[in-house]
């Protein structure tokens, strides 16, 4: 197997040593690899160590399932609910790579469409108002449903579509919550409701959940993982459903999710 090393420019100042470490213990293992700058880059790689926060792993993470490429992250940013290993710990997540004793976590992918437009998340898809110059609207008024079954006129500052894996991001900010990795389901989080009876709703993951925007006089904003996608204007609907890929994550077998939620949890809290 071939691996690739991603790492957040901004991260690389002070953990020299371990990109040195990881580069020695690939060599010694007779593990091929090269450092990976670009998504282009990805191409013949079997394995992805990537070294940075939440963030950086979510600039790859589609780009990854789409290629059918594992990812091993190590956690050079603040909280990293998504890398498995702390810095300290990088000798102990190559030698796990190597030996391959390893399990596979595989997180499904949301797939956003509407218009001419396709993408995927591996946290959320958010349809919010528009704060930006001349578009600025306030509250925003969208009509969800699943599976043609009218869920909500939600009054708010938008929506959030989130998986299992961003149940712990966006969502739980804004009230949603948390879904543990097994769970085959997805939850939809109101942002800041003008409603008592609003409230985030979790469903099946095998569901289509479509949104569309009622007489919003300003387009709305559609993001996938924090990335702007495009805009959606009155009549127009964005339709989200699990995506056919999924992105695979290695993992230690001993593991255990509410374990790590809680250390992730107090460190957040710090």
């Amino acid at each position: 197997m071939n691996a690739g090393i991603y790492c957040n420019e901004h991260y690389v100042t002070g953990n020299e040593p371990y990109i040195s470490l990881i580069k020695r213990i690939l060599n010694e293992k007779k593990f091929g690899y090269k450092m990976v700058s670009e998504l282009k880059e990805l191409s013949g790689i079997d394995i992805l160590f990537v070294l940075g926060g939440d963030g950086t792993i979510l600039n790859v993470a589609t780009e990854c399932a789409v290629h059918n490429i594992k990812i091993i992250g190590i956690n050079y940013g603040h909280i990293g609910f998504l890398a498995e290993f702390e810095p300290e710990k990088t000798e102990e997540a190559v030698n796990l790579v190597c030996g391959g004793n390893f399990k596979i976590r595989k997180r499904n992918l949301l797939e956003l469409s509407y218009g001419n437009i396709t993408a995927l998340a591996l946290n959320d898809v958010v349809v919010q108002r528009n704060t930006g110059g001349v578009h600025f609207s306030n509250t925003v008024n969208l009509h969800a449903e699943i599976n043609g079954v009218t869920v909500d006129n939600f009054s708010s500052d938008g929506i959030i579509i989130s998986t299992p894996t961003g149940s712990t991001a966006y969502s739980l900010s804004a009230g949603g919550s948390v879904l543990t990795p097994d769970l085959s389901a997805f939850i939809l989080t109101p942002i800041c409701p003008h409603s008592l009876h609003s409230r985030p709703v979790v469903f099946s993951d095998d569901s289509i959940i479509k949104v569309n925007a009622v007489n919003a006089p300003e387009p709305l904003v559609v993001i996938a993982d924090g990335k702007n996608i495009g805009e959606l204007k009155t009549g127009e609907v964005i339709t989200v459903k699990k995506s056919k890929v999924t992105a695979d994550f290695i993992t230690k077998e001993d593991k255990n999710f509410f374990t790590e939620l809680l250390i992730k949890f107090n460190k957040w809290s710090q």
